[in-house]
């Protein structure tokens, strides 16, 4: 199977415009043209116990951006589901990433907490309930999506936590800048994927660290778009059990630098490697993994921005 070069979908053409996204992100995170700190921003202090929040593609970016700011030394930071949010315990700030900023869970968390801790909200509606709840807002309405699935919201969201440790100075070892970042997504959008990853029936997501939450998101965007069979683990549990399905016709994907052995492992199988990991940007190969759900969508006749039952938020009945 090839790409399909049907009409853009919306998701299609939403992906491309990551790459200045990310930028623009970037400079807002620095408070770049406002004479502001990153501080300002609402971002996290060093030293503050952080907990970050999300629901479906959110708590993923929540996941990445949790990992990697606690790799930075940044202070200690966990993510959780807005719904299985553990209150009991003890937070300084706590950053909740939601786009259309009126999910149910989300907001009934804030209410719950927002007396004992600093609530800063990534969002992309200024007039959302969440931008008056939220203690500080950061409104990315420039990289909002009409398309149900998300795509360019997420991964600037995640831009803008980055380029906030990025401008602190703080970035873990080996990680990217952002305009180093931004460069390889133009890449990851140029890039042809392989016609055995288009033709596969299965596809397994692998990450480590951060790119564990980008491995969750890139399966869960093969599921919302395309209806397809995809799993993600953290790549050193392969070997405990998923290992078991690659097989030939089926892809195994990691997302980041591979564990020692891991790629001859996977070879061993007989299925499908993609590595790029030491080429390009773990979120940059993420775009990749999100062109590969809007082609495999579109050979099954599906439209990628509007999947089987779901909504852009989900609001709940009292």
């Amino acid at each position: 199977m090839s790409e399909p070069s049907l009409t853009p979908s919306l998701t299609s053409a939403e992906i491309t415009t990551q790459p200045a996204c990310w930028r623009r992100a970037t400079e807002a995170a620095a408070g770049a043209g406002a004479g502001a700190s990153a501080r300002a921003t609402g971002l996290p202090r060093p030293g503050e116990r952080v907990a970050v929040t999300g629901c479906g593609t959110s708590w993923f970016m929540a996941q990445a951006y949790a990992a990697l700011r606690e790799a930075s030394g940044q202070g200690e930071t966990d993510a959780f589901p807005a719904s299985e949010f553990p209150v009991m315990r003890t937070y300084d700030r706590l950053v909740v990433i939601t786009r259309s900023g009126t999910t149910t869970e989300v907001l009934d968390l804030i209410e719950e907490v927002r007396e004992r801790w600093e609530v800063f909200a990534l969002t992309a509606d200024p007039a959302s309930p969440v931008v008056r709840a939220a203690d500080e807002a950061a409104v990315l309405d420039w990289a909002d999506e009409e398309s149900v699935v998300q795509t360019r919201f997420a991964t600037t969201a995640l831009a803008y936590l980055r380029a906030g440790l990025e401008a602190s100075g703080a970035l873990p070892a080996g990680v990217k800048g952002m305009a180093e970042a931004a460069t390889d997504a133009e890449t990851a959008l140029k890039d042809p994927l392989p016609p055995e990853v288009l033709s596969a029936g299965q596809w397994t997501f692998l990450g480590a660290g951060w790119t564990y939450g980008l491995a969750q998101e890139a399966a869960l965007k093969m599921r919302e778009a395309a209806g397809a069979w995809t799993e993600a683990y953290p790549a050193m549990e392969y070997r405990h059990g998923p290992m078991a399905i690659t097989a030939p016709g089926r892809v195994a994907w990691l997302l980041g630098t591979a564990p020692a052995g891991l790629e001859t492992d996977i070879s061993r199988t007989g299925g499908t490697l993609v590595a790029d990991g030491t080429r390009l940007d773990p979120m940059a190969d993420l775009i990749r993994a999100q062109r590969l759900a809007v082609a495999v969508a579109e050979s099954r006749n599906l439209n990628p921005d509007t999947p089987k039952n779901l909504t852009r938020s989900v609001i709940l009945n009292d």
